[in-house]
């Protein structure tokens, strides 16, 4: 049989590709480069924290695994661009980037002031096109194509009552982002989507999984939205990040994928 169909499996094989992670600390980061480890990537980790990227990378190495970090964030040209070629210069090529930093800063529209507004759309916008647009050079140059993987949210696709103005708007922002690469760079065989999670098991979320009141009560609001009725595991988003990391994903860009259990569908 033709098209790789003799062995699936292997679309899914990203042995010895090189991966950038940008927020590498975070929770979906972490996630990502412990999941492109033990798929046998060779990793640029990035993030501001040094001590926290240190232990991940100690945390990735035990896969045999060639690893690196950079503590610097990609909020600026100069970042984004060292961060890049820090890659290069290690492992010769970037195959693979997965953009994992953001922030949310939740407030009423009336009580945000505008630079509170222009940091989330910073971090969360700007930081990844920054760094989209750095990696793309050499995606370019190489000539060989590339994946890229950007972080949105449900929230780029449906709104919240909370004061989630800034938050809702950069997620959209990084949606449009992700179309609009999927497009620009289809001649190049680099393709471009985004991983848009609801709630899932993290540091900053883990009281929702907590067994009293106050977890069961937010818990049970929550999921009468989610038809698959749970809330989501770090599991749960290492399967689709692989899928787009991938040969498996190579017909695949321009899409937003929503691991939420159902809850962008009703």
């Amino acid at each position: 049989m033709a098209g790789g169909f003799e062995e699936p499996h292997a679309l899914f094989d990203i042995r010895g590709r090189s991966a950038v992670v940008v927020g590498a600390s975070g929770a979906f980061g972490a996630l990502a480069s412990r999941t492109l480890a033990a798929a046998g990537a060779k990793l640029t980790l990035a993030a501001s924290r040094a001590g926290e990227l240190e232990s991940l990378a100690g945390a990735c190495r035990s896969h045999a695994t060639d690893v690196q970090v950079i503590a610097r964030r990609s909020n600026t040209e100069a970042d984004a661009e060292a961060i890049a070629a820090a890659a290069v210069n290690r492992f010769g090529a970037i195959d693979i980037l997965v953009v994992a930093s953001g922030m949310n800063d939740v407030s009423s529209i009336v009580e945000m002031s505008p630079g509170r507004f222009a940091r989330v759309m910073e971090a969360n916008v700007t930081g990844a096109w920054l760094m989209a647009r750095a990696a793309g050079v050499h995606m370019i140059r190489q000539g060989r194509g590339g994946k890229v993987v950007l972080t949105s949210s449900a929230r780029g696709l449906l709104g919240h009552p909370a004061g989630y103005s800034a938050y809702c708007a950069s997620k959209s922002a990084v949606d449009g982002i992700t179309r609009a690469l999927g497009c620009e760079w289809g001649k190049y065989a680099i393709t471009v989507n985004a991983i848009a999670p609801t709630v899932f098991r993290s540091p900053l979320t883990a009281w929702m999984f907590e067994d009293n009141e106050k977890a069961r009560s937010a818990r049970a609001g929550f999921l009468t939205r989610v038809p698959l009725g749970r809330l989501g595991e770090p599991a749960d988003l290492a399967g689709p990040l692989l899928f787009l990391c991938s040969r498996a994903s190579d017909f695949y860009t321009g899409h937003i994928l929503y691991a939420d259990g159902g809850y962008t569908a009703g």
